[in-house]
C-alpha cells in the first residue's frame, strides 16, 4: 500500500499530500524567522525592531532659562502691547454706551457725561450743561520706541519702562450752557456758549515704574513726561442776541485748563491686588 502512494508514477492522491507537507512547511519556517524568537536561551531579550524616538529636548529651555528674565537681552515688538491697548479701549467704549449700538447707545453715552460734567462744573460760575453730543472714536493710543532703565546701573533689573505714545482720534464733545456774571450781585447776567471741543494730536512720553518687591505697598505707576504735545480743535459761538464766533482767546483757554489737568493728574497708580493696600497708596504712607 505504501509503495503504490509513493510509486514514481505520480497521482492525484500523491500531489495532494505533498502539496499539504509543503504548506505546513513553508508556514512554519515563517512562523519561526518572521513571528518567533530565534533566541530561547534569552527569552526576554529585545527583538530587532523598536519604536523611533524623536530628540526633541533641545527645544525644552534648560532649568537656567527659568531663571531671573533679563530684560536687557530681549528685544521684542510693541505690537502685541497695541493690539492690547486697542481691545482695552474698545471695552471702555462699548461699556460706556452699555453694550448698545447706534443711536441708542449714543443716547446713553451723552446722558452719562453730560451727568458726569454737570457733577464736577462749578455752580457759581457756570449753568447746567448740557451735552449736545459725543463722539467716543474709533482708534486707541499707540506706543513704539520702547526703552529700558536699569535699577542701580544693574542689567538685573528694571527702574523704568520708557515709550513714546501716539493718539489721533476722531473723539469729540459738543455741549451748551451759559457763564454767569456774579457782580455786582450774584446771577447779574448770563453769557450763553455752545462748544465743540475734539482732539487733533497728542503725544507724550510716558514712565512706567514696576512694582519695587521691597516696598510695604508696591504699585506699578504711570507717568506722562511733562512735555506732552496737546492739539485741540474748538468751535464756540458765545452770546445770546449778537453772537461772537471762534474766539481765539477761548480756544486758549480751554487748551491751557486741559492741560493743566493732564498735567496735574498725569500719574496714574495701579495698586498690586491682595499686596497693597489702596488707603495707604491714596494717603502715601508706606509708599516710595
Amino acid at each position: 500500500m505504501v509503495n503504490s502512494i509513493f510509486s514514481l508514477t505520480p497521482t492525484f492522491t500523491q500531489g495532494l499530500i505533498l502539496g499539504q507537507l509543503s504548506i505546513i512547511v513553508l508556514l512554519g519556517l515563517i512562523l519561526k524567522y518572521l513571528f518567533l524568537d530565534s533566541h530561547p536561551e534569552f527569552p526576554y531579550a529585545p527583538t530587532a525592531y523598536s519604536p523611533t524616538i524623536i530628540d526633541d529636548t533641545e527645544h525644552i529651555p534648560r532649568s537656567n532659562d527659568w531663571g531671573t528674565y533679563n530684560a536687557f537681552n530681549h528685544q521684542e515688538s510693541a505690537e502685541w502691547f497695541n493690539v492690547l491697548l486697542q481691545q482695552i479701549v474698545e471695552t471702555y467704549r462699548s461699556k460706556l454706551r452699555d453694550d448698545l449700538a447706534g443711536a441708542i447707545g449714543d443716547e446713553v453715552a451723552r446722558d452719562r457725561i453730560e451727568r458726569f460734567a454737570n457733577g464736577v462744573r462749578p455752580q457759581f460760575l457756570v449753568d447746567p450743561i448740557k451735552i449736545l453730543s459725543v463722539d467716543l472714536g474709533s482708534c486707541a493710543p499707540r506706543i513704539s520706541n520702547t526703552r529700558l532703565r536699569p535699577r542701580d546701573n544693574s542689567l538685573d533689573a528694571v527702574q523704568q519702562i520708557e515709550f513714546d505714545m501716539e493718539y489721533m482720534d476722531s473723539i469729540s464733545v459738543s455741549l451748551s450752557t451759559s457763564v454767569l456774571f456774579n457782580y455786582p450781585v450774584p446771577y447779574f447776567a448770563r453769557l450763553p456758549v455752545s462748544l465743540t471741543v475734539s482732539l487733533a494730536y497728542f503725544s507724550s512720553t510716558v514712565f512706567l515704574t514696576p512694582p519695587d518687591p521691597s516696598s510695604p505697598n508696591p504699585t506699578l505707576s504711570l507717568c506722562l513726561s511733562p512735555n506732552f504735545n496737546l492739539q485741540l480743535k474748538t468751535s464756540s459761538l458765545m452770546g445770546s442776541r449778537a453772537k461772537l464766533a471762534d474766539v481765539p482767546k477761548l480756544h486758549e483757554m480751554i487748551q491751557d485748563q486741559v492741560r493743566r489737568l493732564l498735567a496735574d493728574r498725569g500719574t496714574w497708580k495701579v495698586v498690586m491686588p491682595w499686596v497693597a493696600n489702596v488707603d495707604q497708596v491714596r494717603e502715601g504712607v508706606g509708599g516710595k
